[in-house]
């Protein structure tokens, strides 16, 4: 994966998109820590449903693209698609899980460790962060481990559930960087109708290899199912995949770090996980480094980024 291009402008629709996301992936931990089933099974329905509501329009209005993926040029692009549908599966089989395992709160902060491998990323990929950045990243992520109270628990339960979500946002930052690359050129339908088959295909296979049930869930657990489809998966994931053509992978990152208080928030109110009080100046802290990150962020990228000749004809 080469250089990141300099994007069009950042504009109202996308702004709102990612306000949009925000709210929406907050509810995800909680909705995840409340259905009474295997995360691994509730992954696969939220992807699968969500390919549902996705595949009839995509089959009928983006046909060509989906056949540019298969030939020449497009092979690329096509394979950025099907490698963060394995990298997002790969995020929910471990992230996931840890909100059963561990609290709301700490599964929500210890993913929020995403934006440092996606800065990693990105040097991999020849970038060179400016320490403004850097900067920013670091305040975030620490206002999200201090806005959330992330229970650090000494317990055999509650440590696996630590070491999955740090595991989460390590496979969210690689989920989050091929989606880049595949945004430049393809529409957002697109390339979510494939990423989310490719995962849901690759989560069937490990609930029917390991033997994790279905079905049988009660209603509740279903309507759980359907709150993230809806939540979380369409107005959630799909409306960062959107903004990736307008904003930078570490910047989408580092704005996922406000589903940290927000999923504190919900878990409070809805479960009963009472946050600590450090959560208002955690959360200042949070909003001071995304802040920084996306401010100072575009102000390098408009100083140092060139301007590829197919970044404006991408589709939405």
């Amino acid at each position: 994966m080469s250089a990141a291009q300099q994007r069009p402008p950042l504009d109202p629709v996308t702004t709102g998109a990612l306000a949009l996301a925000v709210v929406a992936v907050s509810s995800s931990a909680p909705l995840v820590a409340y259905a009474a089933a295997p995360a691994l099974a509730v992954a696969f329905w939220r992807n699968l449903l969500a390919v549902g509501v996705l595949g009839p329009f995509s089959a009928a209005r983006r046909r060509s693209e989906f056949r540019a993926l298969t030939v020449g040029a497009g092979r690329r692009e096509g394979w950025y698609c099907v490698l963060a549908g394995v990298a997002l599966a790969a995020h929910f089989a471990t992230w996931m899980p840890s909100a059963q395992l561990t609290s709301v709160a700490a599964a929500t902060a210890l993913g929020a460790t995403q934006p440092v491998w996606q800065g990693l990323i990105a040097r991999g990929q020849g970038r060179r962060l400016p320490p403004v950045v850097w900067l920013g990243i670091g305040v975030a992520v620490a206002g999200a481990v201090v806005a959330t109270g992330a229970d650090f628990a000494v317990s055999g339960r509650a440590f696996a559930g630590d070491l999955l979500a740090v595991t989460g946002g390590l496979f969210a930052a690689v989920y989050t960087a091929f989606g880049e690359r595949a945004r430049v050129s393809i529409s957002t339908t697109t390339y979510t109708t494939v990423c989310y088959g490719v995962c849901s295909l690759i989560l069937l296979v490990v609930c029917l290899v390991g033997g994790v049930p279905l079905a049988g869930f009660d209603d509740r657990t279903w309507l759980a199912i359907l709150a993230l489809v809806v939540g979380a998966q369409l107005l959630g994931h799909s409306m960062f995949n959107y903004a990736l053509r307008r904003v930078s992978a570490t910047t989408v990152s580092v704005l996922i770090l406000l589903e940290a208080p927000g999923a504190a928030l919900i878990g409070w109110v809805w479960l009963g996980q009472l946050p600590r009080t450090l959560a208002l100046p955690g959360l200042a802290l949070l909003l001071v480094g995304v802040a920084v990150v996306v401010l100072g962020g575009a102000r390098a990228g408009r100083r140092t980024e060139p301007v590829p000749a197919d970044a404006a004809a991408a589709p939405d």
